[in-house]
C-alpha cells in the first residue's frame, strides 16, 4: 500500500488569519527567508511588488490588515505536500472588490516563495 504523505500546512489558520485580520497569524504561516511577489494593475509582472524576509512580510501584513473596513475571505484552498494554491475575495467599504489568487511553495509547513496575482474593480 502507498502512503501520501500530508501537509503539515495548516490552511485553516490561513482561512483565520484573514477572516479575523490577523497580522500575526498571517506572518507565523511563512518561514523567516519567504518571499513575496505580487503582480497587479499597478506592479507589473516584469516589475512585481516584492517582500523579501520577515520583516517586510509582516509589515505588508500589517498594512493589508490595517485598512478600515475591508474584508478579506479565503475562497479556495488547495494543499499540497510542498505547495498551496488560495484564493481571497476582498472588499473595502465603499463597495470596490479585489480577487487574489496566490500560488506558494512550503517548507517545513510554512511558505517560503508566493506568488500572487490581484485584480481589482475598475
Amino acid at each position: 500500500m502507498t502512503t501520501i504523505p500530508s501537509s503539515t500546512f495548516d490552511h485553516g489558520a490561513l482561512r483565520r488569519a484573514f477572516a479575523d485580520r490577523d497580522a500575526s497569524a498571517l506572518l507565523a504561516l511563512y518561514a523567516e527567508d519567504a518571499t513575496i511577489e505580487i503582480a497587479d494593475h499597478v506592479n507589473t509582472p516584469s516589475r512585481p511588488r516584492r517582500f523579501a524576509g520577515r520583516d517586510a512580510i509582516a509589515a505588508h501584513c500589517a498594512d493589508l490588515f490595517a485598512r478600515e473596513g475591508m474584508t478579506h475571505e479565503v475562497d479556495l484552498a488547495a494543499v499540497g505536500d510542498d505547495t498551496v494554491g488560495y484564493s481571497v475575495r476582498c472588499r473595502y467599504p465603499d463597495g470596490t472588490r479585489v480577487l487574489c489568487a496566490s500560488t506558494a511553495a512550503l517548507r517545513d509547513g510554512r511558505i517560503v516563495r508566493e506568488v500572487a496575482v490581484q485584480a481589482w474593480d475598475a
